[in-house]
């Protein structure tokens, strides 16, 4: 099994999630920014990370499992680990929130009214 097929057997379940998350959670287009950025400093930090490894010779790959493509040093297969996580734990986070509603957006706190504290004075 190929490097990218093995990577695209993992990004299904979390595509899957995000996709039931959307549909029971009303995931709104803020939610959808915020996870798309999280995803794109995950990546930026993979391929730094990855390259420092790769050039470090602290692992290689099997050149016969790749693509080809690359990104530096990295191989693109490795880029798809970020936006699974990127993408699976903001969906998981969603469908354990309270609210079905608006899950993205939570309501302000709101102090609770309560009896007067200071005690009156004769």
């Amino acid at each position: 099994m190929s490097y990218l097929a093995l990577a695209g057997c993992f990004l299904a379940v979390p595509v899957a999630v995000a996709a039931y998350a959307t549909w029971r959670r009303r995931l709104d287009g803020r939610w959808w920014a915020a996870t798309g950025l999280t995803i794109a400093a995950l990546l930026v930090l993979t391929v730094v990370f990855d390259n420092v490894m790769i050039a470090a010779d602290l692992f290689r790959y099997d050149e016969e499992l790749l693509t080809g493509w690359r990104v530096g040093l990295a191989p693109v297969e490795d880029l798809v680990w970020p936006v699974a996580a990127g993408l699976l734990l903001p969906s998981v986070a969603a469908l354990l929130e309270g609210s079905p509603a608006r899950a993205s957006v939570r309501a302000p706190i709101r102090p609770q009214a309560r009896p007067a504290d200071r005690e009156e004075r004769p």
